[in-house]
């Protein structure tokens, strides 16, 4: 059950690029513990969303709170320090490094080092990829190095873990592992944020789901709720 005060709260957050408007006065909660998922068309302003919860960007106008402090002007750094976490959408990893070494990189301001090879095992194996940690990245699967980049990602020790479509060029096993992947890690009590089109995903993993269209919020609810609503349909399908 999620605490009276949201883990992380967007207060009519705006980013404009130029005369550009990405986000518009978006609103945008997730409580302790939640799996909320963040879905709308090409250009809605998802992604630029993360990165203002990350701090790769600022926002134009509007606050940004996280664990009750107010973020919107920390470097990112500090934000990862509070337990922020990312998996981007463009691969992240090192493809002539072994999983291990990359596990290593993403860890080495996160966990000390006479305990980084217990958490490298520990953290692989929440990610299917137990007895792989010598094996060179390039010859993973698609699958597995986005398995990976949630590795290296949780190797920060996230209260919230952002997924930027993690299923991304995969196939039905690799999407129904991540899901298993998503869903354990969310059972342990980490708050989940994903992006996502594929919406056998999105039906297969969402509790509250969040749509936003043009850069603002344009609908929230239950995954049968927003698959109910002819407004969202009619955006996804551009009639509106």
């Amino acid at each position: 059950m999620a605490d009276a005060q949201p883990l992380l709260m967007l207060d009519n957050v705006s980013k404009r690029f130029g005369g550009l408007r990405a986000v518009s006065d978006m609103n945008l909660t997730v409580g302790q513990g939640e799996l909320r998922c963040l879905i709308g068309p090409n250009g809605a302003g998802k992604s630029t969303i993360f990165k203002l919860i990350m701090g790769f960007e600022r926002p134009t106008s509007g606050t940004i709170a996280f664990g009750g402090d107010r973020i919107d002007g920390w470097p990112t750094w500090k934000r990862a320090r509070q337990g922020l976490s990312i998996k981007m959408q463009i691969p992240g990893v090192y493809p002539e490094l072994s999983v291990q070494d990359n596990m290593r990189v993403a860890a080495q301001n996160h966990v000390a080092s006479h305990e980084m090879a217990e958490s490298i095992r520990g953290l692989l194996a929440r990610v299917g990829l137990d007895g792989l940690a010598g094996e060179q990245v390039k010859n993973l699967s698609h699958g597995q190095q986005q398995w990976l980049e949630i590795g290296m990602a949780l190797s920060a020790k996230p209260k919230l873990l952002l997924l930027d479509e993690p299923t991304a060029g995969m196939g039905p096993g690799e999407t129904e592992a991540t899901a298993r992947i998503v869903e354990s890690l969310n059972a342990d009590g980490m708050a989940i944020l994903v992006i996502e089109h594929d919406m056998a995903f999105i039906r297969r993993i969402a509790r509250t789901v969040t749509v936003m269209n043009l850069g603002k919020l344009f609908a929230e609810g239950t995954i049968t709720e927003i698959e109910a609503n002819q407004d969202v349909t009619d955006i996804y399908l551009g009639r509106s």
